[in-house]
């Protein structure tokens, strides 16, 4: 069993034991090169991790008297942490705003191009000649010049209409075929949105190359290209892989978390955090996103650094400033009206339509995306992608809502009308904006085509192999149904001012109505992409920021609450952690209650103890060794003193012991294969001349009794990070319980009953 203190810590002599290699604390260097690393698609060992930095901890504080030099490395020890999160922070902030300003340029691209200065998109070329109101295809811009002017000298009539249409497609067909092309031959990896990957990654999961520099590359490229193709997905999502990304190749410049992966996820989760905060200009939220969703071991100084990385990386990009204003993000509003108690109801009604339209699209995507696993679609990604590319960009350019950039769909949604506006959507009858006109409902007629397609086109993107976020779409579908709501709430207000649930004054002529419908906007964009995500206080914080309003959290909670509940009624689980389910991912949600009534002896393997496969401490030769290691495929081996007894004496790694193995027949002269492995120490002398092993051996693995309830196992492995536990009786090795045996048992015990299920 684990040596506990009063405190909680483990003793200094259960660190030693559980952490024997590549220590600077116990005085020994690193004989076997490799020995604590771990293999592709494995999972680390947090305890054993954590009790190594501990000891290298140790160990620099002991030095640091010694000598000036080792005061100075103690310094650099302790503010390594702080310099690294202040590094990701400063790189994810610039990546952010070369993204923003890519994406912005490459989507005008679509329509026109601005001769004197084709860099320069429509806003900034519009700029640049002191133009500073302009429309989309209204051809108020005299700088700008769209396709059609540029073929046909004109940019009216029924051909010229034809030709942006074509040029629209074309561009939009090219920047998705060198999106997929590019993900295809350079990082398979940088596909998809990378939040279901990162939460895995961060639970303990190793995944090579999904962190590292091409991935990193082409994510980059490769979403503002998919953004500019006009694919309904967004950017937001990804920006949390590339920010990872980010901060795992530059932990590697420190080795405190560079050669320890349990530390190297403190720094992911900032990196996260910091992702969020350029995605949305929303530090606060960015640090809530990455403890409520993505991390999995957040201890508190980790929330300081990720608040700080969040923190420099949106100073970053508004000292950039891509967007060309103070803000961070294309669609900041601001809302100056009250909200009153009554509009609770539509709210709360907005939260209930946004977890029925999430359930809806999480289990068609989910149904679509395992079709695409098991047909052949899945084995042409690349036609697939300009397939729906060239049906995405078919259908959206007739309506204006589904023409534009997503963004800026989401921005027209949250705005207020105002004299300047000249969208259908204020398109009012009198001054005070509160009485509809005719172009109001022609808006909401589109807007309801625009939905749709969003929401059929959303099911089929995300999962494609390009890079694909989730974020700007669920956005824009519950800013759709928001928008819509709070029409119909206004006129309702404006025709019936004296009903007993309106103010007095509430549109009273003369006077200014008491609804905002971008306000619905909001909230409904707020309750789908709840819905989806599942997300809560780091989802109201989020959109609390985008707005910069404290007195619309309420209705923003409740709308929240309200999609989460409706979700939860109607599906079992949010998109990530169904994509993490559909990929087979060996990730343990904390947040799942399961009613246990299995003891340790049910689960484990093998259920007969003769059956297991161990080594002997001082009995195996190493021909027996390598038969074991060749015929079996376990991660590791329990070490007992001898097959008869079965008492346990530690735990190997099968990565440790293939090394070890490997070297000592480099090394050692005189090795024969009858020569024995000991994980013992024996003084007198034995011919041939043994191989020993005993610094490789875990003297203090993680043990439970074979009536120790599963509740209590599975807790372990979620609070632990456990990788394996063994299971003993009276001392007697009888099996093993590993973290594939745990999520095998809990998906029966879901299958059995799912009623037992509840989630918090």
């Amino acid at each position: 069993m684990i040596d506990i203190t009063t405190s909680g810590t483990m003793t200094e002599r259960t660190l030693n034991q559980r952490s024997p290699i590549n220590l600077p604390g116990s005085g020994e260097t690193e004989d076997i090169p490799g020995i604590g690393q771990y293999e592709d698609f494995h999972t680390i060992d947090w305890q054993r991790d954590i009790a190594r930095d501990r000891m290298r901890h140790r160990y620099i504080l002991k030095r640091k008297q010694n000598s000036f030099i080792d005061l100075i490395k103690s310094a650099h020890d302790a503010w390594s942490g702080w310099l690294c999160v202040l590094l990701v922070g400063l790189v994810t902030g610039t990546v952010a705003a070369i993204i923003d300003i890519g994406t912005s340029w490459m989507s005008d691209l679509k329509f026109g191009i601005c001769p004197q200065a084709f860099w320069l998109n429509m806003e900034q070329c519009c700029w640049s000649s002191n133009e500073t109101s302009f429309e989309l295809d209204k051809g108020n811009c005299s700088q700008w010049f769209y396709w059609s002017e540029i073929m046909t000298s004109s940019n009216y009539g029924p051909f010229a209409y034809i030709v942006s249409y074509l040029f629209y497609i074309a561009w939009a067909l090219l920047f998705a075929a060198l999106a997929a092309g590019l993900v295809r031959m350079f990082a398979p990896y940088a596909c998809g949105s990378g939040v279901p990957e990162i939460k895995t990654i961060l639970s303990g999961f190793i995944i090579r190359g999904y962190l590292g520099k091409w991935t990193l590359l082409i994510k980059s490229v490769g979403i503002m290209m998919c953004v500019s193709a006009g694919l309904s997905l967004g950017k937001e999502g990804p920006m949390v892989h590339i920010a990872s990304c980010i901060g795992n190749i530059l932990s590697y410049l420190f080795p405190k978390y560079g050669r320890n992966e349990a530390k190297k996820r403190e720094i992911l989760s900032a990196a996260a955090a910091a992702g969020v905060s350029v995605a949305f200009g929303a530090p606060i939220g960015g640090v809530l996103f990455s403890l409520e969703e993505v991390s999995y071991y957040f201890p508190l100084k980790t929330l300081w650094r990720s608040f700080f990385c969040a923190l420099v990386a949106a100073f970053v990009l508004s000292s950039i400033n891509p967007f060309g204003n103070e803000h961070s993000v294309m669609f900041y509003v601001e809302y100056h009206r009250p909200w009153m108690f009554f509009e609770l109801i539509p709210f709360i009604g907005l939260g209930i339509i946004g977890g029925v339209i999430a359930t809806v699209f999480i289990k068609c995507n989910i149904k679509w995306c395992r079709f695409r696993k098991t047909s052949i679609l899945g084995q042409y990604p690349v036609m697939e992608v300009l397939l729906l590319t060239a049906v995405t960009a078919i259908l959206s350019y007739p309506n204006p809502y589904t023409r534009m950039g997503t963004s800026q769909l989401i921005y027209l949604l949250f705005s207020q009308c105002d004299v300047s506006s000249n969208d259908g959507l204020c398109d009012y009858t009198n001054d005070k904006a509160n009485v509809a006109g005719p172009g109001v409902y022609t808006a909401m007629l589109l807007l309801s085509m625009a939905f749709v397609l969003k929401l059929v086109t959303t099911i089929f993107t995300f999962g494609i192999k390009v890079p694909c976020g989730l974020f700007i779409p669920s956005l824009a579908m519950g800013g759709i149904t928001g928008r819509i709501v709070g029409i119909l709430m206004q006129q309702l207000a404006a025709k019936h001012p004296h009903l007993w649930f309106f103010d007095n004054s509430c549109g009273l002529p003369g006077q200014e109505g008491c609804i905002t419908p971008g306000l619905y906007a909001m909230v409904g964009a707020a309750a789908v992409l709840g819905g989806v995500t599942r997300m809560t206080v780091s989802l109201v914080v989020i959109m609390f920021e985008l707005t910069g309003g404290v007195r619309y959290i309420v209705p923003l909670m409740a709308a929240v609450m309200a999609s989460k509940w409706v979700g939860d009624a109607l599906g079992k689980e949010g998109m990530y952690d169904a994509h993490i389910q559909l990929n087979g991912y060996p990730f343990l949600d904390s947040k799942e209650d399961i009613v246990h009534t299995a003891l340790a002896a049910d689960v484990m393997q093998p259920r007969r103890a003769e059956n297991l496969n161990v080594l002997t401490q001082s009995s195996m030769s190493l021909e027996d060794t390598e038969i074991l290691l060749k015929d079996t495929e376990h991660n590791g081996f329990p070490v007992v003193v001898s097959r008869e007894s079965q008492y346990l004496v530690g735990y190997v790694l099968r990565r440790d012991l293939q090394l070890a193995l490997e070297n000592a027949k480099r090394t050692i002269d005189g090795l024969l294969p009858e020569s024995l492995v000991l994980f013992t120490d024996i003084t007198q002398q034995v011919m041939p001349p043994p191989l020993k092993l005993k610094k490789i051996l875990d003297m203090a693995p993680i043990t439970i009794t074979d009536q120790t309830p599963m509740e209590t196992v599975v807790d372990m492995f979620r609070k632990l990070g456990l990788r394996q536990t063994l299971v003993t009786h009276n001392g007697r090795l009888l099996g093993v319980i590993t973290k594939k045996d745990i999520l095998r048992y809990i998906k029966q015990v879901d299958n059995e009953d799912p009623s037992s299920v509840l989630f918090h």
